[in-house]
């Protein structure tokens, strides 16, 4: 019999949000293991003193793209990969956001926001142009929550 091994990991919160025009903010984040550019939304792992998702959540979408948000609610909760880790990723649906800081990033990130129109996200999402399956995933609870159809 071989040894199995459990990774444990700190949990994530993942933010599809949305301003108070209706557009989505997105990012291009490089992604060193793949060598390229990824479409994706803010997010990332609660830092360690953090106990509450949604919390992390507001942190990540501040941190990342400079935007506030007075809603936001979570709308689902995916385990990345539990076969082999023990964490989970909060996904929640931000909206009303606007613009308030600057971006304030962690020393290995480089990302760029951009803004578009849910037709726009979909798309993306259809062309498999947004790649990450973690924020794909994340991107189809956010549109359900908003009745948004593919």
């Amino acid at each position: 019999m071989y040894p199995y091994y459990v990774l444990e990991y700190t949990n994530w919160a993942t933010v599809f949000p949305v301003t108070k025009e209706g557009k989505v903010i997105l990012l291009k984040q490089y992604r060193y293991g793949l060598g390229e550019w990824s479409i994706e939304i803010p997010g990332g792992i609660m830092d360690p003193h953090e106990t509450d998702p949604l919390s992390a959540g507001r942190r990540e979408l501040l941190e990342e793209t400079g935007y506030s948000c007075s809603q936001i609610r979570e709308v689902g909760k995916v385990a990345p990969n539990p076969a082999t880790a023990n964490n989970w990723m909060h996904i929640f649906l931000a909206t009303d956001c606007e613009l308030t800081h600057d971006q304030s990033f962690d020393p290995h990130e480089e990302l760029e926001v951009f803004l578009a129109d849910m037709h726009e996200v979909k798309q993306l999402l259809r062309e498999n142009k947004i790649i990450q399956s973690l924020h794909v995933t994340a991107m189809l609870y956010a549109l359900i929550a908003l009745g948004e159809t593919m």
